[in-house]
């Protein structure tokens, strides 16, 4: 697990009161997101901190002007990077099974903790809706594919189109409802290469490794939510239900990443095939009720309280 050095604890602690003082709220809960908190950061890695906040006035919600729902800075040369919710749309992301509201209750590495996530976090992997955080974790893989790997036309409107087939004299792309055979020498379209980096094809790799894993639990009986640590996930979960093959393919471009080589070239490692898991899936096996409202109300009640 990747570290935070003592300078970025202090300069990212300056950063969250100096948005409690302009923004006039309570940070409860702040904590690691993105490379640092699934162990791929390298030495060069950004630090993206996520955090809850409470207005300081709670009359704030009853105004015609509410309080903000979200609050994003950067500062430090961009150095940190600072996204957070309020605390109203943290739970509401709670209850809708959010894959970054989860993610955050489950970092280990923690810059503010007014309020302890223990329980909260405890909670919310007991009860999360697996269809919706399948959906979220496709969403990512397939999006990352077709914005970064897939080889694209694009038209002169700027609209992309990932070419899944070079005919002698056409092209046939992907298109928002199908497919679409494009001639050769229509000017309107310019091919172009994207930016198959080690960073890219991490990021589609372990989303669509997230996503075939827990729709693959979920057929055996439970749904088991992948460890957020990605070298833990690869080690004790992927087994189960991965070849070994691409995990090794996952472990390497994992460590390549961590060695700095993330703006690497190296084209499509992660495959069409494997970076679209299913778009359709039995909802009789793997969508739940998710977390209770009254119950996410009770722990709402709790971060206002830890910052009052």
């Amino acid at each position: 697990m990747t570290t935070v050095p003592d300078h970025v604890f202090e300069a990212a602690d300056e950063l969250l009161t100096a948005i409690e003082r302009g923004h006039d709220v309570s940070i409860a809960l702040a904590a690691a997101r993105g490379s640092h908190a699934w162990g791929a950061a390298s030495p060069e890695s950004d630090y993206d901190v996520g955090f809850v906040f409470v207005p300081d006035d709670l009359r704030r919600y009853a105004h015609l002007e509410e309080p903000p729902a979200t609050i994003h800075e950067t500062a430090d040369g961009d150095e940190i990077e600072l996204q957070g919710w309020d605390v109203r749309t943290f739970a509401r992301l709670l209850a809708d099974s959010n894959d970054g509201a989860i993610d955050l209750l489950r970092s280990p590495i923690h810059y503010r903790t007014a309020y302890d996530p223990t329980d909260l976090a405890e909670y919310i992997e007991r009860t999360y809706n697996p269809i919706a955080l399948y959906h979220a974790w496709r969403g990512i893989a397939t999006g990352n594919y077709r914005k970064y790997i897939s080889h694209h036309l694009v038209r002169t409107d700027d609209e992309t189109f990932p070419i899944l087939e070079m005919l002698e004299d056409a092209y046939v792309v992907e298109t928002d409802d199908g497919t679409a055979t494009i001639p050769a020498d229509d000017e309107r379209f310019a091919e172009t290469q994207t930016k198959p980096t080690v960073k890219r094809n991490l990021t589609i790799c372990r989303a669509a490794m997230s996503a075939r894993y827990l729709k693959a639990t979920g057929e055996r009986g439970t749904h088991e939510l992948p460890a957020l640590e990605f070298e833990r996930f690869l080690s004790e979960q992927a087994p189960a239900v991965f070849e070994p093959d691409r995990i090794e393919l996952a472990r390497d471009m994992l460590e390549r990443k961590r060695r700095d080589e993330g703006a690497t070239t190296i084209g499509d490692a992660v495959g069409r095939e494997f970076a679209r898991p299913p778009a359709d899936i039995d909802p009789e096996v793997h969508a739940g009720d998710g977390p209770e409202t009254e119950r996410l109300d009770t722990f709402v009640d709790e971060l206002i309280a830890a910052v009052r």
